[in-house]
């Protein structure tokens, strides 16, 4: 295929806050992605000004337009409607909490094609073109839908940027004893569960272990992160505004993570992991990344002690078997082909629809 703008005009409609984290955002980037490497340009309409997220949406290839935090419902709706006209946008991807069927049925009577990302069956109706759910347990939920509605459902759909598809095809080792640990809990963090699990990480053994500690860019406890990482001199790195976490995780042994969508990220790289549940919307994909083995959930975090999570990192460090058979599930479920699966569904929807 060509290079320059081969594919129609692409809107992404995208959130990223303390409350739902930044993965709405992260996933769509790998939309971006593909859809601009096959040549079409993609505008990402979003209340996010974190300046960081900003800037990544723009490396990925979309032209950013900024929507007022506290615009109503109704004005992101007209606001949105109003940038597909004048943009002659041919397709939208909806991908939040906030986006109800009134909301999908006046960007579809736009004339636009619309896929909509969704993690539960939170609405009675969905009123789209394609409707995707990557989570594990989606093949059982039940969508309403218009009877044209193409469903894609369970991690084969998995939206990861390019980075991790490029890591993957590297070989991820599993050492007899796991020494480097990678920390990741989100782009927010609100209830600083890192702090908890770096107060676990100081009860082991660490003299031979090296640990990355990842604070996203929305953390607002960076300071204290700082004080508490100053007790591992040299063997403790705290690092803030990470643009690419690929290559963090084909280094890490083992990760201690929240349970959202950095999960298929893992996954895709075979990096074992424990979970830790941080906001409610990861309740479910926790327990079903748990009941494959490809990550071991804690579960809620402040249901979890410091002592079980020392422990529960401890007994993985030293259990290679376990490690292996983690690694090796989650390579399996995650294949990072989900995005061009999406991209190709995209495309052959609009086929069907121009015959």
């Amino acid at each position: 295929m060509g290079s320059t703008h081969e594919l129609p005009p692409l809107l992404v409609r995208a959130d990223a806050n303390a409350a739902t984290g930044s993965g709405h955002v992260m996933r769509c980037l790998a939309l971006v992605q593909a859809w601009g490497g096959r040549g079409g340009p993609v505008w990402f309409l979003t209340r996010c000004n974190n300046p960081t997220l900003r800037q990544r949406i723009q490396a990925a290839g979309a032209e950013f337009l900024s929507l007022a935090p506290d615009a109503s419902a109704h004005l992101d709706k007209e606001s949105t409607l109003t940038l597909l006209a004048e943009l002659k946008a041919a397709y939208v991807i909806l991908d939040g909490y906030d986006f109800d069927s009134d909301y999908q049925r006046a960007v579809r009577a736009g004339g636009c094609r619309l896929l909509v990302i969704d993690d539960t069956v939170r609405l009675a109706h969905y009123d789209a073109d394609i409707l995707l759910n990557q989570n594990l347990g989606a093949t059982q939920l039940k969508y309403d839908c218009n009877p044209e509605t193409a469903v894609l459902l369970g991690p084969e759909y998995a939206l990861l940027r390019r980075e991790f598809i490029f890591w993957r095809s590297r070989l991820h080792t599993v050492p007899e004893t796991a020494r480097k640990i990678l920390v990741t809990l989100g782009g927010s963090d609100p209830d600083n569960v890192t702090l908890k699990v770096i107060q676990a990480l100081r009860r082991l053994e660490t003299s031979r272990l090296h640990i990355r500690v990842v604070a996203g860019p929305a953390n607002p406890h960076i300071d204290e992160l700082r004080d508490a990482s100053a007790v591992f001199p040299g063997r403790l790195e705290l690092l803030t505004a990470v643009a690419d976490m690929a290559p963090l995780m084909a280094w890490a042994d083992l990760a201690v993570t929240a349970a959202g969508s950095t999960c298929w990220e893992l996954a895709c790289l075979g990096l074992p992991a424990v979970s830790l549940v941080i906001a409610a919307n990861q309740r479910a994909l926790a327990g079903e990344l748990g009941a494959a083995g490809v990550v071991f959930n804690l579960g809620w975090h402040a249901e979890v002690s410091v002592e079980r999570l020392a422990n529960s990192v401890d007994a993985l460090l030293f259990s290679s078997f376990r490690r292996l058979r983690m690694s090796q599930r989650g390579r399996a479920l995650v294949d990072g082909k989900g995005v061009e699966r999406v991209v190709s569904a995209l495309l052959n929807r609009a086929s069907m629809q121009a015959a």
